[in-house]
């Protein structure tokens, strides 16, 4: 788990961090261009990504909890939602071939969530 919260966090506070300070250079990488209200919202996204990355890092050492169980769900959520989302984009031709990495990216993030969300937890004996 330690090792999936780091990479999520760094995988997070770069696209975050992108996000913030160059959005329509990233969209155009995607094939995408940014208009101004688009260079916005993916400002928006990528502060919320940023979050993503700041909780992900400081909750990489929690212990089993009901809040690190709460964590968990979130992220497969919004990763399985995000491959969705990314799957449906890449199929409609509304990005370039690089908009694979994000279909990938969203895919075994929300595989290795679900993992630990699905799995039942190592029985405690004696």
């Amino acid at each position: 788990m330690k090792i999936l919260m780091i990479v999520n966090a760094i995988i997070t506070s770069v696209f975050g961090v992108l996000f913030v300070l160059i959005p329509g250079q990233l969209a155009s990488w995607y094939g995408i261009l940014a208009d101004e209200p688009m260079k916005y919202v993916g400002e928006l996204f990528g502060a919320a990504l940023i979050g993503l990355a700041v909780l992900t890092w400081t909750a990489r050492n929690a212990g089993d909890s009901e809040a690190r169980k709460s964590i968990v769900l979130a992220l497969f959520i919004t990763d399985t939602i995000g491959f969705i989302i990314a799957i449906i984009a890449q199929l409609g031709n509304v990005v370039n071939q690089l908009g694979w990495l994000t279909v990938i990216l969203y895919l075994v993030l929300a595989i290795w969530w679900g993992v630990f969300q699905f799995s039942k937890p190592a029985s405690k004996t004696g």
